[in-house]
């Protein structure tokens, strides 16, 4: 079973947009209650800065962009989604669910084309090689905002001990605990 989802509208429609010119569409609420929606808006993307909700809706847009210069409603909301379930705490995780989602979204892009076969096997290759690239981008990703949620550990790991023949050495887990005085 899936968890309920923070938000009350449906699933698919986050964001509507309204094209204002060939290089920018206004984002507005798909059921109206402005406040409420940029509210959740907020929200999902661990913010109270409402610059920063403004600055990544422009930002998704550019990344959204289709092969017709049009604007992916659907994408839009794809990443919205993503950067949902990633349920950034602030603005670094944020930007980072956003990244994330971007990186998977073109891989499938690159991994779609290298999959046709189009353009024969130099564009197969490249497009291999590409998707590769963005695989680890994206692993690299994920690795970061673990790191960022839990912290860096740092592990220790001794691989040879010497010791001479008239020195002492313990060697193992060692609890000391102090008694009384």
């Amino acid at each position: 079973m899936q968890p309920a989802s923070r938000w009350t509208i449906p699933i698919h429609s986050r964001v509507r947009l309204r094209r204002v010119n060939s290089d920018f569409s206004k984002p507005y609420p798909p059921d109206g209650g402005e406040k409420l929606w940029w509210d959740r808006l907020k929200a999902a993307l661990g913010t109270t800065s409402s610059d920063f909700v403004n600055a990544t809706l422009v930002q998704i847009q550019n990344a959204s962009r289709m092969p017709s210069g049009g604007i992916s409603e659907t994408s839009v909301n794809a990443v919205l989604a993503f950067v949902e379930a990633a349920e950034p705490k602030n603005e670094i995780e944020a930007a980072l669910a956003i990244q994330m989602a971007c990186t998977h979204a073109v891989t499938m892009a690159v991994l779609s084309r290298a999959g046709g076969a189009y353009g024969g096997d130099r564009h197969v290759a490249i497009m291999a090689s590409a998707g590769a690239r963005l695989l680890r981008a994206f692993a690299t990703q994920v690795e970061t905002m673990r790191r960022l949620r839990q912290g860096g550990t740092q592990v220790i790991r001794v691989e040879r001990i010497e010791v001479s023949d008239t020195a002492q050495a313990l060697i193992g887990n060692i609890n000391l605990q102090r008694q009384g005085v």
